[in-house]
């Protein structure tokens, strides 16, 4: 009874989150924590379709802009940041809205999960990295596979150090990371939440994204990724491995056309989009709301407000 409140609106990428937050922190007196792995990091703009000052329209934003390309940002920097920044937000009387597409994230946080970083196997993760450089980080991801195949379905195949990480985490404990999640999935939540996950046509979606893509291009991705380079940001930085950064450099170092980048962005952006479907399907006590089903977000708002009464 004395859990305070947090609402979450997540969702594929393209789907129109960021529009459907706004009218939903201005209903509900909120301010939203970012929830993107992506958005987070300054300088990168255009390859995040990072919201903008004007989109805000007034409402407060974290997580969005606060740490350098070269530092370092995952799941256990975010929990620490997010769970301040709801504490804070809570004190204010406001209503903490977490939104985003990055299901990892939202999971560390509504369940307050336990992440065991005290054991490393430096040798291990040594040997790891220097397979990773000479094999690629397809083939890394391959042998994760092979013993934890829920954990690569979850984990992007380019995202090596999650993909190290769990493969350091089986030679460590004996059993897999996903198991370890599953089992801390399980705890309760310190919040009284709603979990809504927004969603649409596949069909839709996917030209959606293919739609993005081109007003990226448009924007001046290129030219955005062009700058990062200038200012010392390399394609093996974490930030720079995101999905659109690490295709354009390609472009850029003469190893594909920019067309043939375009394409490999489309798709893979398509394929991330599935696996986010993916991941919040396993997701419990979730509230699905498709799209397709409401004449505009008003609608989608209204049936919100409905539900989120129970928990403010």
């Amino acid at each position: 009874m004395n859990k305070k409140p947090l609402i979450i609106l997540t969702g594929p990428t393209s789907v129109g989150k960021t529009a459907l937050s706004i009218k939903l922190a201005k209903a509900v007196d909120g301010e939203i924590i970012s929830a993107d792995s992506m958005q987070v990091y300054k300088y990168m703009d255009i390859g995040t379709a990072k919201i903008t000052r004007d989109e805000m329209d007034g409402v407060p934003h974290y997580l969005i802009d606060e740490f350098e390309p070269h530092e370092d940002f995952n799941v256990f920097i975010f929990k620490q940041y997010a769970k301040r920044y709801i504490e804070q937000i809570h004190q204010r009387n406001k209503t903490p809205i977490l939104t985003g597409g990055t299901g990892f994230y939202i999971q560390a946080v509504l369940y307050d999960i336990d992440f065991d970083e005290s054991e490393t196997d430096i040798e291990f993760r040594n040997e790891l990295e220097q397979i990773a450089s000479i094999k690629g980080s397809q083939y890394i991801h391959f042998l994760l596979k092979t013993v934890d195949p829920e954990s690569a379905e979850a984990i992007h195949p380019h995202n090596i150090k999650r993909v190290i990480r769990a493969l350091e985490y089986i030679r460590l404990t004996g059993k897999p990371i996903s198991a370890h999640n599953r089992e801390q999935r399980q705890k309760e939540s310190p919040y009284a939440y709603k979990y809504f996950v927004l969603n649409t046509d596949r069909e839709k979606l996917y030209e959606n994204i293919n739609k993005r893509v081109d007003i990226m291009i448009e924007k001046g991705l290129v030219e955005e990724v062009k700058r990062l380079m200038d200012m010392g940001y390399t394609k093996d930085m974490v930030s720079m491995q995101g999905l659109g950064y690490k295709e354009i450099i390609e472009y850029l170092e003469g190893n594909r056309t920019l067309d043939e980048a375009i394409e490999i962005i489309k798709r893979d952006t398509r394929h991330y989009a599935k696996r986010q479907i993916t991941w919040f399907k396993r997701e419990k006590d979730v509230i699905w709301i498709d799209k397709d089903s409401y004449s505009n977000d008003e609608e989608i708002i209204n049936y919100m407000l409905k539900e989120i009464r129970q928990i403010l």
